[in-house]
């Protein structure tokens, strides 16, 4: 850059300064919007400061909810703002005071949100609340994420006579939108938008429905992990008064389909009214997010699954490989924070050195392995319960189908069902033999891998319990 372009630029510079610096609030600026806000607080608005305060975008169901409780008996009704687009881009003070907008009351924008799996609230999503709050008037303006408009979080600006005032409403609706939040004690999950992952977007999901006896694995390990998600938080009280930490961190790791998907469902059906968020691929990126919204709502469940497959790639939040930002989120709460982190994973070796390197994040990593023959028998008799086959058949597939996990055996079953089916009468034994001799076909090797009939994934030769204090509970250990 020359010279003259430096001394210029420098020279507008302080321009724009002085002419930032000089604007002031004319009173005869005053717009409708203003007037209607003017009237109701009582004092001449010109020189009041607004207090703003941000929210997740998944939290604007729970910020409605506190504004219309705070507003339950104010007797004014909340109003919209016209000025289309152009409003989107303005503070409040400059909706109130305008030379240029005359921005009027008008009808309130509204959005249709989810507040549960098959339910939705409408919300407001730009309008003011006029609000009477201990006895002194109070305005809020109340805007939804427009991340096209670079707003990627929920908006609020307080206005009162008074900081003090505006201040203590504000403590009163955080506290609001605690109690009557409509995620406590939900199953969730966390996407991104069309504009990009700046900010996290809630999808509702069913609670699962797994007994213990749909979940099969060696003796003592299923035992194993309940007790430590599940019991800790039952002796929550008896844990604390001993001065013990409830904050736990589950590594569940083994071949695909062996059961560690079945494992958190079966854990998610354990805990009713425990909030859960599920995090994966793509989605574990909002793992801030989600320690953040388990904080606040605990006791609480993180699951990360597959975490292996986004290990080494770069979040949101920094150049910092995403694995990383896990294992800080794990040691970001209190050790007396009622929360549970599980990270499913088919290859432990991706995430051992980071946490060997990051003591304290896992305090319990439990094998799920390939089902031993025992097992596959239940696993083969689980999936044809109800179907007119025999055990002695059931069981002999099992004993063929060395080396498979519980998703061969449910395709299997499958299979067996629609050969059947096309020909109009029910499974037979034979059905199922016959499937079965497709699938370990040596042509099918592929097919064999993607139903978890294949051989387990390499590791590197490594045996886990040289992770030290990371030692995991190989299948039928108990907690020490």
């Amino acid at each position: 850059m020359d010279d003259p372009t430096r001394e210029f630029l420098s020279t507008f510079q302080r321009f724009m300064s002085e002419v930032v610096n000089q604007v002031s609030v004319d009173s005869s600026d005053l717009t409708p919007l203003g007037a209607v806000v003017q009237d109701f607080l009582g004092t001449d608005i010109s020189t009041l400061p607004a207090i703003t305060h941000g929210l997740p975008a998944h939290r604007l169901v729970d910020a409605d909810l506190a504004l219309a409780e705070l507003g339950r008996d104010s007797g004014q009704p909340p109003i919209g703002v016209s000025g289309g687009q152009q409003r989107e881009h303005l503070p409040l003070s400059e909706l109130l005071f305008s030379p240029y907008g005359r921005f009027s009351p008008a009808p309130i924008d509204y959005l249709s949100i989810a507040d549960g799996p098959e339910t939705a609230r409408r919300v407001i999503a730009f309008g003011l609340h006029r609000i009477t709050f201990e006895g002194h008037p109070v305005v809020v303006l109340e805007r939804a994420a427009q991340p096209q408009f670079g707003r990627p979080g929920a908006q609020l600006e307080i206005l009162s006579r008074d900081t003090e005032t505006s201040s203590r409403f504000l403590d009163e609706f955080s506290r609001l939108v605690l109690s009557l939040s409509v995620l406590r004690g939900k199953v969730l999950s966390f996407t991104g938008n069309e504009y990009g992952n700046s900010s996290a977007g809630a999808t509702f999901l069913h609670r699962p429905a797994v007994d213990a006896d749909d979940v099969v694995l060696p003796p003592g390990v299923l035992e194993t992990v309940v007790r430590h998600v599940v019991g800790i938080g039952e002796q929550r009280e008896h844990l604390l008064a001993a001065g013990q930490h409830l904050k736990r961190g589950v590594l569940l790791y083994g071949p695909p389909g062996t059961g560690k998907t079945l494992t958190v469902r079966h854990l998610l059906s354990r805990t009713p009214g425990t909030t859960a968020v599920l995090l994966t691929g793509s989605s574990i990126q909002f793992i801030t997010e989600a320690a953040e919204l388990a904080r606040a709502m605990q006791p609480a469940i993180v699951v990360l699954e597959d975490v292996d497959l986004v290990a080494e790639e770069r979040g949101m939040h920094g150049p910092q490989p995403l694995l990383f930002a896990v294992l800080d989120a794990l040691d970001g709460l209190e050790g007396d924070a009622d929360v549970t982190f599980i990270l499913t994973t088919n290859r432990v070796q991706v995430l051992e050195r980071a946490l060997a390197e990051r003591p304290g994040r896992v305090d319990l990593a439990v094998e799920i392995p390939l089902p031993d023959a025992s097992s596959r028998r239940r696993l083969f008799r689980h999936y044809a319960g109800g179907l007119p086959l025999t055990t002695e058949a059931t069981d002999a597939a099992a004993d063929r189908a060395t080396e498979t996990t519980g998703s061969f055996a449910k395709e299997l079953v499958r299979r067996a069902v629609l050969t059947a089916a096309e020909q109009h009468r029910a499974v037979t034994d034979e059905d199922l033999s016959a499937s079965l001799d497709g699938l370990l076909e040596a042509g099918t090797q592929l097919a064999r891998n993607l139903l978890g009939g294949g051989a387990a994934p390499e590791n590197d030769g490594r045996s886990p319990r040289q992770w030290g204090a990371y030692a995991p509970l190989s299948p039928g250990s108990t907690l020490g």
